[in-house]
């Protein structure tokens, strides 16, 4: 296939994805997009690093009745950790979880069980807090011990205090946190490019990034101008978490997959809405 027969031959997007840029971009350029690479937040372990074994050890020791999974990305961290601690923290931590009940919010912690043998016994309704605590809500949670894998340093007092108030006793865990992954001025040039109409579509694969752009965006133009340039492209999110979160601040989402939240059925979703008109994507990566 030609580049003149490539879906996206001529369409600019910005991707404000770190962990898995390369492979989001490759496959937006094998169909003939050019992209502009702005990797807003980077996810690193949690400095203190205590907290997290001392988490890990007592939820060997004192075995719980429900683990929640909030991200796929936590529970890799919390095996890593594990694994640097050395003995057999990581393989007894692996034994814990297989007897605990496992609800996760979305499939990324699916995957994560799986690849150490797992699989989750109960996956949210819809991929967010509020789906969890559907998910739970019409059962007895009283005196059942109940940890929770947070993300980033967000305590997630909605669910927390569900928990708390439906009885149940709550341990958390932050494996993991956020931070800004270029300098600002790479921000500014992204917003720039934003307030030019030069780009096509922005994608977004998670609410940090949505925010660290308005961070920029706000003291570099002011919400309503980056707003107003945001709705003159097509703006894409990898699921309703990072939708609500461009909602919520009055950015209208183009584009989301409709059930499975990865970058795969984004890309398809981009090229369905941008695609060269009677081009067909071929490509299954």
């Amino acid at each position: 296939m030609t580049d003149a027969t490539l879906p996206l031959t001529g369409r600019y997007i910005a991707l404000p994805e770190s962990r898995e840029l390369d492979l989001f971009a490759a496959m937006l350029v094998k169909r003939g997009a050019e992209v502009l690479r702005c990797p807003l937040v980077s996810i690193h372990d949690a400095p203190d690093q205590e907290p997290v074994l001392a988490w890990i050890a007592d939820f060997i020791a004192q075995p719980y009745d429900d683990l929640i999974l909030l991200t796929g990305e936590g529970l890799r961290r919390l095996l890593a950790a594990a694994e640097r601690a050395g003995g057999s923290l990581r393989d007894d931590f692996i034994t814990q979880l297989g007897k605990v009940r496992k609800l996760t919010r979305g499939p990324k912690p699916g995957t994560a069980l799986r690849q150490i043998g797992l699989k989750a016994d109960l996956v949210a309704v819809e991929p967010t807090t509020e789906g969890v605590i559907k998910t739970l809500e019409a059962g007895d949670l009283s005196g059942r011990r109940i940890a929770v894998q947070l993300y980033g340093t967000e305590p997630n007092r909605l669910l927390v205090d569900f928990l708390a108030h439906a009885g149940a006793h709550v341990s958390t865990v932050a494996p993991y946190v956020y931070a800004d992954d270029v300098e600002d001025s790479r921000v500014e040039e992204l917003v720039t490019a934003i307030l030019a109409g030069q780009l096509d579509a922005i994608a977004f694969t998670s609410a940090t990034q949505v925010r660290r752009l308005f961070q920029i965006g706000r003291r570099q133009c002011g919400e309503p101008a980056l707003i107003a340039a945001l709705a003159k492209l097509k703006v894409a999110a990898v699921g309703p978490i990072v939708a609500d979160e461009l909602r919520e601040r009055g950015v209208q989402v183009d584009l989301m997959p409709e059930s499975s939240f990865f970058m795969k059925p984004l890309v398809r979703e981009l090229v369905k809405s941008l695609g060269v008109p009677g081009v067909e994507d071929n490509d299954s990566d």
